[in-house]
Protein backbone atom coordinates (compact mmCIF):
# COMPACT_ATOMS: atom_id res chain seq x y z
CA UNK A 1 0.00 0.00 0.00
CA UNK A 2 2.76 2.64 1.20
CA UNK A 3 4.82 1.95 -2.26
CA UNK A 4 1.81 2.48 -4.65
CA UNK A 5 0.02 4.93 -2.61
CA UNK A 6 2.39 7.21 -0.93
CA UNK A 7 2.91 9.66 -4.28
CA UNK A 8 -0.81 9.30 -4.76
CA UNK A 9 -1.49 10.83 -1.60
CA UNK A 10 1.53 13.75 -1.72
CA UNK A 11 -0.31 14.90 -5.23
CA UNK A 12 -3.78 15.19 -3.19
CA UNK A 13 -2.17 17.56 -0.72
CA UNK A 14 -0.04 19.54 -2.98
CA UNK A 15 -3.30 20.44 -5.11
CA UNK A 16 -5.46 20.95 -2.06
CA UNK A 17 -2.54 23.73 -0.33
CA UNK A 18 -2.96 25.24 -4.21
CA UNK A 19 -6.11 25.74 -3.96
CA UNK A 20 -6.34 27.13 -0.54
CA UNK A 21 -2.83 29.12 -0.79
CA UNK A 22 -4.67 31.57 -3.73
CA UNK A 23 -7.25 32.51 -0.80
CA UNK A 24 -4.52 33.30 1.73
CA UNK A 25 -4.88 36.52 2.92
CA UNK A 26 -8.31 37.52 1.74
CA UNK A 27 -10.17 37.04 5.53
CA UNK A 28 -12.16 34.52 4.46
CA UNK A 29 -12.38 31.19 5.83
CA UNK A 30 -15.00 29.45 4.79
CA UNK A 31 -14.01 29.95 1.31
CA UNK A 32 -10.49 28.78 2.26
CA UNK A 33 -11.55 25.63 3.89
CA UNK A 34 -14.18 24.91 0.94
CA UNK A 35 -11.37 25.10 -1.98
CA UNK A 36 -9.37 22.90 0.09
CA UNK A 37 -11.68 20.37 0.11
CA UNK A 38 -13.05 20.44 -2.99
CA UNK A 39 -9.39 20.17 -4.47
CA UNK A 40 -9.01 17.23 -2.14
CA UNK A 41 -11.93 15.69 -2.82
CA UNK A 42 -11.52 15.85 -6.70
CA UNK A 43 -7.66 14.76 -6.54
CA UNK A 44 -8.81 11.07 -4.18
CA UNK A 45 -11.49 10.32 -6.53
CA UNK A 46 -8.75 9.16 -9.21
CA UNK A 47 -6.27 7.40 -6.61
CA UNK A 48 -6.81 3.59 -6.50
CA UNK A 49 -7.73 2.86 -3.52
CA UNK A 50 -11.11 1.90 -2.17
CA UNK A 51 -11.10 4.44 0.83
CA UNK A 52 -13.19 5.97 3.64
CA UNK A 53 -13.13 8.89 5.38
CA UNK A 54 -12.75 8.00 9.13
CA UNK A 55 -12.26 11.75 10.54
CA UNK A 56 -12.94 14.36 7.84
CA UNK A 57 -15.23 17.39 7.79
CA UNK A 58 -17.74 15.80 9.42
CA UNK A 59 -19.66 16.72 12.66
CA UNK A 60 -18.11 20.11 13.80
CA UNK A 61 -17.10 21.80 10.35
CA UNK A 62 -20.56 20.50 8.69
CA UNK A 63 -18.74 21.35 5.61
CA UNK A 64 -20.52 19.41 2.48
CA UNK A 65 -18.25 16.49 0.96
CA UNK A 66 -15.18 14.68 2.89
CA UNK A 67 -17.82 13.43 5.85
CA UNK A 68 -17.28 10.32 8.05
CA UNK A 69 -17.80 7.68 6.10
CA UNK A 70 -17.96 9.00 2.91
CA UNK A 71 -16.10 6.81 -0.21
CA UNK A 72 -13.19 7.78 -1.92
CA UNK A 73 -10.97 6.47 -4.47
CA UNK A 74 -11.36 5.46 -7.92
CA UNK A 75 -13.75 2.20 -6.53
CA UNK A 76 -16.56 4.46 -5.46
CA UNK A 77 -17.15 4.69 -9.56
CA UNK A 78 -15.06 1.72 -10.68
CA UNK A 79 -17.05 -1.75 -10.25
CA UNK A 80 -15.16 -3.60 -12.55
CA UNK A 81 -12.09 -4.31 -10.51
CA UNK A 82 -10.77 -5.09 -6.93
CA UNK A 83 -9.09 -2.12 -5.01
CA UNK A 84 -7.06 -2.15 -1.26
CA UNK A 85 -9.35 -1.13 1.22
CA UNK A 86 -8.02 1.74 2.95
CA UNK A 87 -8.93 4.26 5.99
CA UNK A 88 -8.25 7.89 5.41
CA UNK A 89 -8.22 10.73 7.66
CA UNK A 90 -8.09 14.27 6.66
CA UNK A 91 -7.77 17.63 7.72
CA UNK A 92 -7.91 19.66 4.32
CA UNK A 93 -6.31 23.12 5.49
CA UNK A 94 -5.59 22.17 9.16
CA UNK A 95 -5.13 26.59 10.17
CA UNK A 96 -7.93 27.68 8.18
CA UNK A 97 -7.97 31.22 9.97
CA UNK A 98 -4.12 31.07 9.79
CA UNK A 99 -4.49 30.73 5.87
CA UNK A 100 -7.52 33.34 5.42
CA UNK A 101 -5.22 35.87 8.02
CA UNK A 102 -1.92 35.22 5.97
CA UNK A 103 -0.25 33.61 8.96
CA UNK A 104 2.33 31.41 9.59
CA UNK A 105 1.67 27.09 9.87
CA UNK A 106 -1.17 26.72 7.73
CA UNK A 107 -0.82 23.04 6.68
CA UNK A 108 -2.83 20.40 4.30
CA UNK A 109 -3.08 17.16 5.94
CA UNK A 110 -3.68 13.41 5.03
CA UNK A 111 -2.99 10.20 6.70
CA UNK A 112 -3.79 6.82 5.08
CA UNK A 113 -4.08 3.36 6.74
CA UNK A 114 -5.35 -0.14 6.41
CA UNK A 115 -8.41 -0.85 7.42
CA UNK A 116 -8.96 -0.42 11.32
CA UNK A 117 -5.65 1.78 11.97
CA UNK A 118 -6.71 4.83 12.67
CA UNK A 119 -9.09 5.60 15.71
CA UNK A 120 -12.65 6.85 14.84
CA UNK A 121 -12.41 9.66 17.32
CA UNK A 122 -15.26 11.61 17.67
CA UNK A 123 -14.65 15.21 16.99
CA UNK A 124 -14.13 16.55 20.74
CA UNK A 125 -11.36 18.35 22.41
CA UNK A 126 -8.42 16.14 23.88
CA UNK A 127 -5.87 16.68 26.61
CA UNK A 128 -2.53 15.92 24.63
CA UNK A 129 1.46 15.37 25.60
CA UNK A 130 3.85 15.43 22.62
CA UNK A 131 7.56 14.59 22.32
CA UNK A 132 9.93 13.88 20.77
CA UNK A 133 11.42 9.92 20.18
CA UNK A 134 14.25 10.53 22.53
CA UNK A 135 11.38 11.39 25.79
CA UNK A 136 9.48 8.42 23.85
CA UNK A 137 7.97 6.44 27.02
CA UNK A 138 9.45 8.16 30.05
CA UNK A 139 6.73 11.09 30.10
CA UNK A 140 3.03 10.48 31.84
CA UNK A 141 -0.47 12.65 30.86
CA UNK A 142 -0.91 12.94 34.61
CA UNK A 143 2.41 13.66 35.80
CA UNK A 144 3.13 17.16 37.12
CA UNK A 145 4.27 19.62 34.55
CA UNK A 146 7.59 20.30 36.29
CA UNK A 147 7.90 16.09 36.46
CA UNK A 148 7.68 16.04 32.69
CA UNK A 149 9.75 18.99 31.94
CA UNK A 150 12.65 18.00 33.83
CA UNK A 151 12.84 14.46 32.19
CA UNK A 152 12.17 15.81 28.84
CA UNK A 153 15.27 18.61 29.33
CA UNK A 154 17.18 15.64 30.69
CA UNK A 155 16.33 12.89 27.28
CA UNK A 156 16.81 16.28 25.75
CA UNK A 157 21.09 16.66 27.02
CA UNK A 158 19.65 20.69 28.18
CA UNK A 159 18.38 22.67 30.88
CA UNK A 160 14.61 23.16 31.29
CA UNK A 161 15.08 26.72 30.57
CA UNK A 162 16.17 25.92 27.02
CA UNK A 163 13.21 24.31 26.63
CA UNK A 164 10.25 25.25 24.15
CA UNK A 165 6.74 24.14 24.76
CA UNK A 166 3.95 24.91 22.37
CA UNK A 167 0.64 25.74 23.84
CA UNK A 168 -2.97 27.21 22.10
CA UNK A 169 -3.08 30.52 23.32
CA UNK A 170 -6.75 29.67 24.84
CA UNK A 171 -8.17 30.51 28.27
CA UNK A 172 -8.24 26.71 29.51
CA UNK A 173 -4.85 27.01 29.47
CA UNK A 174 -3.94 29.43 32.00
CA UNK A 175 -3.01 27.45 34.94
CA UNK A 176 -0.57 25.19 32.29
CA UNK A 177 0.77 28.12 31.16
CA UNK A 178 1.88 29.32 34.52
CA UNK A 179 2.71 25.74 35.51
CA UNK A 180 5.44 25.76 32.62
CA UNK A 181 6.78 29.49 33.13
CA UNK A 182 6.91 28.72 36.96
CA UNK A 183 9.49 25.73 36.16
CA UNK A 184 11.01 28.19 33.95
CA UNK A 185 10.64 27.08 30.25
CA UNK A 186 9.77 28.94 27.26
CA UNK A 187 6.43 28.97 25.74
CA UNK A 188 5.59 29.66 22.16
CA UNK A 189 1.91 30.27 22.42
CA UNK A 190 -0.04 29.39 19.01
CA UNK A 191 -3.71 30.63 18.09
CA UNK A 192 -4.08 27.86 15.65
CA UNK A 193 -2.25 24.86 14.28
CA UNK A 194 -1.59 22.35 16.77
CA UNK A 195 -0.98 18.97 14.62
CA UNK A 196 1.90 21.39 12.72
CA UNK A 197 3.12 21.82 16.27
CA UNK A 198 2.87 18.54 17.13
CA UNK A 199 5.01 17.21 14.28
CA UNK A 200 7.48 19.66 14.99
CA UNK A 201 8.26 18.38 18.05
CA UNK A 202 9.22 15.17 16.75
CA UNK A 203 11.51 16.60 13.97
CA UNK A 204 15.16 17.56 15.24
CA UNK A 205 15.77 21.44 14.35
CA UNK A 206 12.46 22.57 14.23
CA UNK A 207 13.17 24.50 17.61
CA UNK A 208 9.89 22.71 19.68
CA UNK A 209 10.59 20.17 22.51
CA UNK A 210 7.18 19.73 23.25
CA UNK A 211 3.49 20.40 22.78
CA UNK A 212 0.81 20.43 25.99
CA UNK A 213 -2.65 21.39 26.61
CA UNK A 214 -5.83 20.70 25.25
CA UNK A 215 -6.45 20.26 21.18
CA UNK A 216 -9.09 18.66 19.21
CA UNK A 217 -9.20 14.39 19.35
CA UNK A 218 -8.98 14.09 15.50
CA UNK A 219 -6.08 16.37 15.26
CA UNK A 220 -4.47 13.75 17.80
CA UNK A 221 -5.11 11.20 15.45
CA UNK A 222 -3.70 12.69 12.56
CA UNK A 223 -0.79 13.79 15.01
CA UNK A 224 -0.25 10.25 16.01
CA UNK A 225 -0.14 8.98 12.46
CA UNK A 226 3.11 11.11 11.40
CA UNK A 227 4.64 10.42 14.76
CA UNK A 228 4.24 6.59 14.24
CA UNK A 229 6.07 7.19 11.06
CA UNK A 230 9.02 9.54 13.01
CA UNK A 231 8.98 7.77 16.30
CA UNK A 232 7.90 10.28 18.56
CA UNK A 233 4.88 9.93 20.91
CA UNK A 234 1.78 11.37 21.69
CA UNK A 235 -0.78 10.40 24.93
CA UNK A 236 -3.59 11.61 24.89
CA UNK A 237 -7.73 11.01 26.72
CA UNK A 238 -10.67 12.64 25.66
CA UNK A 239 -12.40 14.82 27.43
CA UNK A 240 -16.14 13.58 27.78
CA UNK A 241 -18.17 15.81 30.20
CA UNK A 242 -21.81 16.05 28.60
CA UNK A 243 -24.46 13.41 28.29
CA UNK A 244 -24.21 14.09 24.20
CA UNK A 245 -20.39 13.48 24.43
CA UNK A 246 -21.01 10.21 25.70
CA UNK A 247 -23.50 9.43 23.26
CA UNK A 248 -21.23 10.29 20.65
CA UNK A 249 -18.06 8.27 21.92
CA UNK A 250 -20.57 5.34 22.57
CA UNK A 251 -21.19 5.43 18.95
CA UNK A 252 -18.08 5.57 17.60
CA UNK A 253 -17.32 2.21 19.29
CA UNK A 254 -14.85 3.62 22.01
CA UNK A 255 -15.82 2.03 25.27
CA UNK A 256 -13.48 3.80 28.37
CA UNK A 257 -14.10 7.07 27.29
CA UNK A 258 -11.53 8.05 29.98
CA UNK A 259 -8.70 6.20 28.47
CA UNK A 260 -5.23 7.36 27.54
CA UNK A 261 -4.41 6.95 25.04
CA UNK A 262 -0.51 5.91 23.31
CA UNK A 263 0.17 6.68 20.00
CA UNK A 264 0.35 3.53 18.44
CA UNK A 265 -3.28 3.05 19.82
CA UNK A 266 -4.48 6.33 18.16
CA UNK A 267 -3.06 5.28 15.06
CA UNK A 268 -2.34 1.25 15.18
CA UNK A 269 -2.41 0.29 12.02
CA UNK A 270 0.75 -1.97 10.56
CA UNK A 271 0.30 0.82 7.11
CA UNK A 272 0.20 4.02 7.46
CA UNK A 273 1.31 7.42 5.43
CA UNK A 274 0.98 10.84 6.37
CA UNK A 275 1.21 13.59 3.98
CA UNK A 276 1.29 17.00 4.50
CA UNK A 277 1.77 20.31 2.11
CA UNK A 278 2.58 23.52 3.49
CA UNK A 279 -0.01 26.55 2.87
CA UNK A 280 1.86 29.33 4.25
CA UNK A 281 5.75 28.73 5.64
CA UNK A 282 5.75 27.74 9.10
CA UNK A 283 8.43 25.96 11.30
CA UNK A 284 8.52 22.53 9.89
CA UNK A 285 7.19 23.73 5.93
CA UNK A 286 7.31 26.46 3.46
CA UNK A 287 3.98 27.50 1.88
CA UNK A 288 2.78 28.14 -1.90
CA UNK A 289 4.62 30.13 -3.32
CA UNK A 290 3.33 31.65 -6.73
CA UNK A 291 5.55 32.82 -9.79
CA UNK A 292 4.49 33.73 -13.18
CA UNK A 293 5.12 30.24 -14.90
CA UNK A 294 3.26 28.36 -12.02
CA UNK A 295 3.90 27.51 -8.67
CA UNK A 296 6.26 25.48 -5.68
CA UNK A 297 5.40 23.61 -3.11
CA UNK A 298 6.89 22.22 0.16
CA UNK A 299 5.53 18.81 1.38
CA UNK A 300 6.44 15.91 3.61
CA UNK A 301 5.58 12.32 2.91
CA UNK A 302 6.12 9.66 5.73
CA UNK A 303 6.13 5.81 5.61
CA UNK A 304 5.84 3.45 8.59
CA UNK A 305 6.89 0.10 6.94
CA UNK A 306 9.34 1.11 4.63
CA UNK A 307 10.59 3.75 7.27
CA UNK A 308 10.77 6.53 5.07
CA UNK A 309 10.62 10.23 5.85
CA UNK A 310 10.55 12.55 2.44
CA UNK A 311 10.73 16.34 2.25
CA UNK A 312 9.29 17.27 -1.64
CA UNK A 313 9.81 20.30 -3.16
CA UNK A 314 7.36 20.68 -6.33
CA UNK A 315 7.49 23.04 -9.21
CA UNK A 316 4.28 23.02 -10.92
CA UNK A 317 4.33 24.34 -14.17
CA UNK A 318 1.81 25.77 -16.31
CA UNK A 319 0.69 24.70 -19.56
CA UNK A 320 2.74 26.24 -22.56
CA UNK A 321 5.35 26.43 -25.45
CA UNK A 322 7.59 28.89 -23.39
CA UNK A 323 7.57 27.82 -19.94
CA UNK A 324 10.62 27.96 -17.80
CA UNK A 325 11.74 26.77 -14.93
CA UNK A 326 13.48 29.23 -11.91
CA UNK A 327 14.86 27.48 -9.20
CA UNK A 328 14.95 29.93 -5.88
Amino acid sequence: MEKELSLEFLRVVERAAIASARTMGQGDGMKSDRVAVEAMRSEMDSVNMNGTIVIGEGERDKAPMLFIGEKVGAAAHDKTRKYPEVDIAVDPLEGTNLCSGGQPNAIVVLAASNRGGLLHAPDLYMEKLIVPPQCKGLVELDAPVAHNLKIIAKCLERRVEDLVIVVMDRPRHENLIAEIRKVGARIQLISDGDLSAGISAAVGGTGVHAVMGIGGAPEGVLTAAALRCLNGQILGRLIVQKPEHFERVAQMGIKDPRRIYDTDELAPGDNIIFACTGVTTGSLLRGVRFFGEGMRTQSMVLTLDSRQVRFVDTVHLEKGPDVRVNFY
